[in-house]
């Protein structure tokens, strides 16, 4: 697989080798701000397109797929959608031309009514899986806040669900995103019970197992996940989300394993590339070595507030030298207390995660006084 240009970091042109083969992995991808851009929080995204699509090449030259458009790209928490649909058919685009892997979120984030009908959720989810599988691109069916707060029961997401797989060309991912990273889903799948939700979901893969990739569990429940994976259909597969419990699902039991789609292997492509290839050649032992140290850190970025996760992630991808600033779509780089991402700068450091670590410190001392601390 090559990978045309390189990134900001100068990483090589030509792709690494792939993880091996044993485990189907997901990079959630941050998008950059443009810092010279004059916008409020309000406005539209302004995005960097070569710094945002230089990001994507790197994941992609460490072997990871790209998944788009999701929440660590801050939809629905400052990127509008029509500035997802062009993030969706820009990196779409460099993906086809340079053979990485790419899925792309499908929402309904283009509704704006104050009041929504089904019908609208529906005709919402069709536009946006139109546009993703007209790029070329897996479609992710995104949890839908318009779908949580109109449905009455759930019968509304068997029938919107159902609806939406009948009509995908390609077997979709789907998601279930819980409430720490999004509490405007609390109840998904038609209750807050847990169990009760579990059943609507397998219920909705059962009736259309052919149209299912998979479903990724982001719900940061590590025996909830296991048990939902036991239970799916031969041939689908469980993406785990779990941004805290992720060496433990990836590695698997003696009944099965999760793949993995998250947004903590935004910043650290390198070392989950390298783990899952040890993986993939029967060394759990040394994929554990690898990853089990970064836990410290993912736990960090998704404390509660979890949803404000994005913040740390950027910035280590700023820390790293992948982007020249630490401005987000937004304003969202105020979300997070400086401790906060000392904390995070010091963790990540501790992971050899910096290329350039006196880049990284610089850049910390460099926050640290716009804060109004020491130089």
């Amino acid at each position: 697989m090559s990978v045309r240009g390189s990134g900001a970091s100068g990483e090589p042109a030509i792709a690494g080798t792939p993880p091996a083969a044993s485990r189907t992995v997901f990079a959630a991808a941050h998008v950059v701000a443009d810092p010279f851009a004059d916008t409020t929080p309000e406005d539209p995204a302004a995005i960097d397109w070569d710094a945002t699509l230089a990001f994507r090449h790197h994941l992609w030259s460490h072997g990871l797929g790209v998944a788009e458009a999701m929440d660590t790209a801050q939809r629905g928490m400052g990127l509008d959608w029509s500035s997802a649909a062009e993030l969706i058919r820009r990196s779409a685009a460099e993906s086809a031309a340079t053979g990485g892997r790419i899925a792309c979120g499908v929402g309904t984030d283009q509704l704006t009514a104050p009041e929504v009908r089904l019908v609208d959720v529906r005709a919402a989810y069709e536009e946006q899986l139109s546009l993703v599988e007209g790029a070329g691109a897996q479609a992710i069916v995104m949890a839908s806040r318009h779908l949580a707060a109109t449905a009455t029961g759930p019968e509304a997401y068997v029938e919107i669900y159902g609806h939406l797989l009948r009509q995908a060309a390609a077997p979709v991912i789907l998601h279930w995103l819980g409430p720490m990273f999004d509490p405007a889903l609390h109840g998904y799948w038609g209750s807050p019970d847990l169990d009760l939700a579990t059943e609507t979901l397998l219920q909705i893969i059962a009736e259309h197992p052919a149209k299912v990739d998979g479903v990724k569990v982001s719900l940061l429940d590590a025996d909830r996940e296991v048990r939902l994976r036991r239970r799916l259909p031969e041939g689908v597969r469980c993406y785990t989300g779990d941004d805290f419990h992720y060496p433990e699902l990836i590695a698997g039991d003696a009944h099965g394993f999760s793949d993995a789609l998250l947004g903590i292997f935004d910043p650290l492509a390198p070392l989950a590339a390298e783990a899952v290839r040890l993986l993939g050649d029967g060394d759990t032992a040394g994929f554990r070595k690898i990853l089990d140290p970064t836990v410290a850190l993912a736990r960090h970025l998704f404390q509660t507030p979890t949803h404000y996760y994005k913040t740390g992630v950027v910035l280590l991808a700023w820390l790293a030298g992948h982007q020249s600033h630490f401005t987000m779509v937004g304003g969202l780089q105020s979300a997070r207390s400086l401790p906060h991402l000392k904390r995070a700068y010091e963790l990540a450091d501790g992971l050899d995660l910096f290329p350039d670590p006196e880049l990284a410190a610089a850049r910390m001392r460099r926050l640290a006084s716009v804060y109004g601390g020491a130089e």
